[in-house]
């Protein structure tokens, strides 16, 4: 007959440990896009807007490795009761819900007050959550006398279980007052948690020094300061092309939690893997799928190389970003030092991390007038490879192939460093105009010889299309692209009266290709959140300058604009404030929607330029328009392949059923039929993933 043991002290100690870091990374992690998504309609709903505030984890994360570096220099006793202390103080904070204090009240740029922001609502709890890992790694490790690196693949997990729960659970089914109090009460449960391990380690340590017993861990070699270089190389590389990848899916897709959580799951997917066991990680497998993964993303660097297919195009992103990450923490993994080094390890890793943030986040939008950051990264992360391989040639290959390896590796690491930086010269070549700031990339370039009839000025935000402006003189105050006349906005545009003056708001001013409408007589008041785009309109373009109505422009961003503003009484409201593909979702909220019906007046006109690729936008506009006893019509319209003056384009007009009976002009749309399953949006509950096409 056999018996089982009871679980002993030891046993249960380490179950605690376990728990509070799963724990721990998955609040860390999972408060990252919700704090996020509270303040994005703040902040112009733009993709930088994510870049800045994983700029702020990131060094959050930074301080916290450093603040367990320096405590577990400490006695045990007095580590625990400044931890205690820490925790005890983050829990003031509660709940975690941003100050609408810091909404922005001008166009200035907003990186600081996000930085600002972020600090005040969550830094506290967000420093005590990033100290978890490494310092209860570092108490299990003195009390065990073992490797506690599967309690950072553990920790890696429980983040990435975070991040993909985040847009398909609780994205879907809460509010983000909701989301607020439920992170806030198991944060609470956290700190008690993790006192409780505070003191153990610190009881524990006191009681096997008094019957001398006592498990030490050996103190492993120092290491040297270039291995300390390699692993802040490592690290940085990854994170530079996380955030890269990250900023090209959401400047052209949507800034929304499901894409900027699905690069970091895969970030901290290669986390897992490489820490979890030595033998995920081959170098004669990753190596040449690095080959093909940079190759990948290079095409990608070409403007007409981007898929229409957005599962095709995120998952050859998403697989290219797993090989380079697997490559930078396969060979973290394999340079790692003894446990007694631990924490300082982590800080290494989390200063290369930090780095990575502050120059996609901070210094390339103000040092760069493009995105070079993309390319620079991929040159980067080839040459650190072939580094890599020249310093230890381990798993590559028999000994009679490497120096015939070495010299192909060489030429292939210049090569493809010069074409990277070859393609992206070429991208920019020939540009009558490039800028850059806080809300991304504006271009300016010239299609066709000035004798083609057909020739045309463009402003590009990144890959999309802000405006045109025909060359030809004749033409250059004809609506073209999505404006010309047979598109939503002409058919809502020929609504109005003989002879009437009208007062006409518009959100979005790209090039200013809305203004050949406007007559003598007429307001147009334009709302813009970007003041490069007032200066690419003003300087190369002129539909400003030409036209006769009276023209206003408003810099910030158009909601918040006009919420502080008295009613407009616009006979037309024109929405065209979306970058593309990329759709800020707090211009399609029942908030938002109120605060534009109470600008337009009684049987005026809401025009929404829903043109997309991936996202089908008529059910947001047909439940807002019923919401607010209105009717939603929309206009397809489909362009020749002959046609040099129109483009395809999508328009929904809402409107009240008066204007829709008696108007000509609008009876060849569509009149939208109810969507009663599709939940309206609001400020706090949104839910991309239910239009994606």
């Amino acid at each position: 007959m056999t018996s089982t043991s009871p679980p002993t002290r030891t046993t249960w100690d380490a179950w605690l440990y376990a728990l509070t870091i799963f724990v721990s990374a998955f609040l860390l992690f999972q408060v990252q896009p919700m704090i996020a998504k509270m303040i994005l309609p703040w902040f112009g709903g733009t993709s930088s807007v994510w870049s800045t505030c994983m700029l702020f984890f990131q060094m959050a994360l930074l301080l916290g490795y450093v603040y367990a570096h320096w405590l577990h220099a400490l006695p045990p006793r007095r580590q625990a009761i400044v931890h205690c202390g820490l925790l005890l103080l983050s829990l003031a904070v509660l709940p975690v819900l941003p100050n609408a204090k810091w909404k922005p009240t001008d166009a200035s740029d907003p990186s600081w007050p996000i930085l600002g922001l972020l600090t005040v609502t969550i830094g506290l709890p967000y420093l005590a959550l990033s100290t978890t890992s490494p310092l209860l790694q570092s108490w299990y490790a003195r009390r065990a006398g073992s490797v506690p690196y599967r309690l950072f693949a553990l920790s890696n997990f429980a983040s990435m279980l975070a991040l993909l729960s985040y847009p398909l659970l609780i994205e879907p089914a809460l509010t983000v007052q909701t989301q607020s109090w439920a992170w806030s009460a198991g944060y609470a449960v956290f700190a008690v948690s993790c006192a409780a391990a505070a003191w153990i380690a610190a009881r524990g340590h006191k009681a096997t020094a008094r019957s001398e017993v006592r498990v030490t861990v050996p103190q492993g070699e120092e290491p040297t300061m270039a291995l300390r270089a390699l692993w802040i190389a490592l690290a940085a590389c990854a994170s530079t092309l996380l955030l890269a990848v990250t900023t090209f899916i959401t400047s052209d897709i949507a800034a929304i939690p499901f894409l900027w959580v699905m690069p970091l799951g895969v970030y901290l997917i290669t986390f897992i893997l490489c820490f979890e066991s030595s033998r995920i990680y081959h170098r004669g497998v990753f190596f040449p799928l690095l080959a093909a993964a940079l190759g990948c993303f290079a095409w990608y660097l070409d403007e007409d190389s981007l898929s229409v297919n957005i599962v095709l195009t995120i998952s050859l992103l998403a697989l290219s970003l797993f090989v380079c990450c697997m490559v930078c923490h396969g060979e973290l993994a394999r340079l790692k030092p003894h446990p007694s080094r631990l924490t300082g390890y982590y800080v290494m890793i989390s200063i290369g991390g930090a780095i990575g943030g502050l120059f996609v986040g901070l210094l390339a939008p103000n040092i760069f007038n493009a995105y070079h950051e993309f390319p620079l990264s991929l040159a980067l992360c080839a040459a650190l490879s072939a580094f890599l391989l020249f310093r230890d040639w381990t798993n590559v290959g028999p000994e009679k192939f490497r120096k015939a390896a070495a010299f192909a590796l060489t030429l292939a690491v210049v090569a493809y460093s010069g074409w990277v930086v070859k393609k992206e010269r070429f991208n920019i070549s020939g540009l009558k105009a490039i800028g850059r700031n806080f809300y991304g990339e504006l271009r300016v370039h010239d299609w066709g010889s000035d004798s083609n009839p057909a020739a045309y000025r463009e402003l590009l935000h990144g890959r999309i299309s802000h405006g045109i402006q025909m060359r030809d003189p004749k033409l250059k105050q004809t609506p073209v692209a999505y404006f010309c006349e047979g598109s939503g906005i002409g058919h809502a545009m020929q609504t109005r009266l003989p002879n009437a003056n009208w007062k006409v708001g518009i959100i979005g001013l790209g090039a200013g290709a809305l203004l050949p409408y406007a007559k003598a007589g007429d307001t147009f008041r334009i709302y813009e959140i970007n003041p490069l785009v007032l200066d690419m309109a003003r300087t190369w373009f002129s539909y400003l300058k030409d036209t006769p109505a009276k023209v206003e422009v408003a810099l910030g961003d158009g909601r918040l604009v006009l919420e502080r503003e008295p009613s407009q009484q616009f006979d037309m409201l024109v929405m065209d404030a979306f970058s593309g593909d990329s759709v800020p979702v707090h211009l399609l909220t029942t908030e938002a929607f109120t605060t534009y019906f109470r600008h337009v007046k009684p049987g005026g006109i809401l025009a929404v330029n829903i043109s997309n690729r991936y996202l089908d936008l008529q059910p947001v506009m047909e439940r807002a328009a019923t919401a607010f006893g209105r009717k939603a019509i929309a206009f397809h319209y489909w362009a020749k392949e002959s046609e040099s003056l129109c483009d395809s384009s999508s328009w929904a007009l809402l409107v009240d059923s008066k204007l829709q009976a008696s108007s000509e002009a609008l009876k060849t749309g569509i009149w939208l039929a109810p969507h009663t399953k599709f939940r309206m949006w609001t400020d706090d509950f949104s839910n991309m993933l239910s239009i994606l096409q």
